[in-house]
């Protein structure tokens, strides 16, 4: 499967969107993974298993591969060793429910470049991707995609500053995810189980309350002594609109 690419935020050499692929047997987590990189901007491909993995990247030829450890055919790390004799330069982030500190280091050993443990949140995934591209020498394109504005408040993606009216925003790693989905969708109405799903863990448990948490976070940031840009929507969710609306 192929996901189409949208505005670019990292693009390869000849100007094309970077190619990713998501290697796991969990149909939901290659689902809500596909979506969310997809959203940045990446092609998408996936697979689940081993032997399609090793088939989708000498067609699709892959600059990122985001690897399950625990594969129902072949070995993750078997699959990674064939990936890396074809394609030595492919960025490789490994994902496992294991946690224990040799199972790391045989990853990394392997030649995985990084490692992320099960449960994880889509923001992690998506940073430790962004590093890995760049330190791969993926350039970031300069154009208006990256820079979000809703009425005076504005986010620079790549610098990750937030400003409203000019002035600086300071937002935690997690404020500014939920405040980047808010922005953009402006307008529309983002229900809890969206936003839990973009922003959290893909299958965070249904903890509604964490999203009012951090609602209540940007809130205090955002509007607090301004004309408020954050709504809620009873029995709905949320939606950001400009001060005038």
């Amino acid at each position: 499967m192929t996901s189409e690419p949208g505005s670019a935020s990292l693009r390869r050499a000849d100007g094309t969107p970077v190619r990713v692929l998501v290697v796991d047997d969990e149909p939901d987590l290659v689902d809500v993974l596909s979506r969310v990189l997809a959203s940045e901007g990446w092609a998408v491909r996936t697979a689940g298993d081993g032997a399609e993995a090793i088939a989708a990247a000498r067609d699709f030829r892959p600059d990122a591969v985001v690897l399950d450890v625990m594969l129902p055919d072949i070995d993750g790390l078997q699959v990674l060793r064939r990936l890396r004799a074809e394609t030595p330069e492919v960025c490789v982030l490994f994902l496992t429910a294991r946690d224990a500190v040799e199972d790391r280091i045989a990853g990394i050993t392997a030649g995985g470049d990084d490692y992320v443990t099960k449960p994880f949140s889509l923001e992690e995934v998506l940073a430790r991707l962004r590093g890995l591209l760049r330190r791969a020498g993926m350039t970031r394109q300069k154009d208006a995609a990256r820079l979000l504005t809703v009425g005076g408040l504005a986010m620079d993606e790549d610098a990750r500053e937030v400003t409203r009216d000019g002035r600086l925003v300071e937002l935690t790693p997690t404020e500014f995810e939920l405040l980047r989905f808010l922005m953009r969708n402006p307008r529309r109405v983002l229900s809890k189980s969206q936003i839990l799903d973009r922003v959290w863990d893909y299958d965070f448990g249904g903890q509604a309350h964490v999203v009012e948490l951090y609602i209540s976070y940007l809130r205090k940031k955002i509007d607090a002594g301004r004309t408020p840009m954050i709504h809620t929507v009873r029995g709905v969710g949320y939606v950001l609109k400009p001060e005038a609306s």
